[in-house]
């Protein structure tokens, strides 16, 4: 089994672990803060997190020195409930300027394909993306060659 920290913030949301990446500054405590208290997500891991892959699941974890804290600025660290390891289903990129229309992007983590996405982490509805990325209010990402005109009014999408 591989293992890895990654400069990153963790959520979980629906038993799914969302992995937030970006440099210093990006968002990343920031996103996650309003995942837990809009969306109601639990703490994985702030700043750092454990990565654990089999080839089958990238599985997250906190690193026992700061399980279940996380900085908040303005307030300081801040003790949550941890969240246990939980496997990685999304990859978010923070970026000032995401792509409008994305192909279906993918990326190899520890020896598994995970979906990615890039986000701006200070957008106002970056929580809504996230919750519709992975598949809540059933919802379907289309791909970019959708047309509405499809046969039986329908066309191919993909889960977040």
């Amino acid at each position: 089994m591989e293992e890895t920290f990654v400069h990153a913030s963790c959520a979980v949301l629906d038993h799914q672990a969302v992995l937030l990446r970006g440099p210093s500054g990006a968002g990343k405590s920031d996103l996650l803060l309003r995942l837990i208290v809009e969306a109601g997500a639990g703490l994985l891991a702030d700043d750092q997190v454990r990565l654990r892959g089999d080839g089958a699941a990238v599985m997250a974890s906190a690193p026992e020195a700061i399980l279940g804290a996380m900085e908040v600025r303005g307030l300081g660290l801040v003790r949550l409930p941890p969240a246990p390891p939980t496997p990685v289903v999304l990859l978010v990129d923070l970026t000032d300027r995401p792509q409008r229309l994305p192909e279906p992007p993918r990326e190899i983590l520890l020896g598994c394909t995970l979906t990615r996405m890039e986000l701006d982490a200070r957008s106002p509805s970056a929580v809504a993306k996230l919750q519709l990325a992975l598949g809540s209010r059933g919802a379907t990402i289309l791909p970019p060659d959708w047309h509405p005109e499809a046969p039986d009014g329908t066309a191919p999408g993909r889960n977040g």
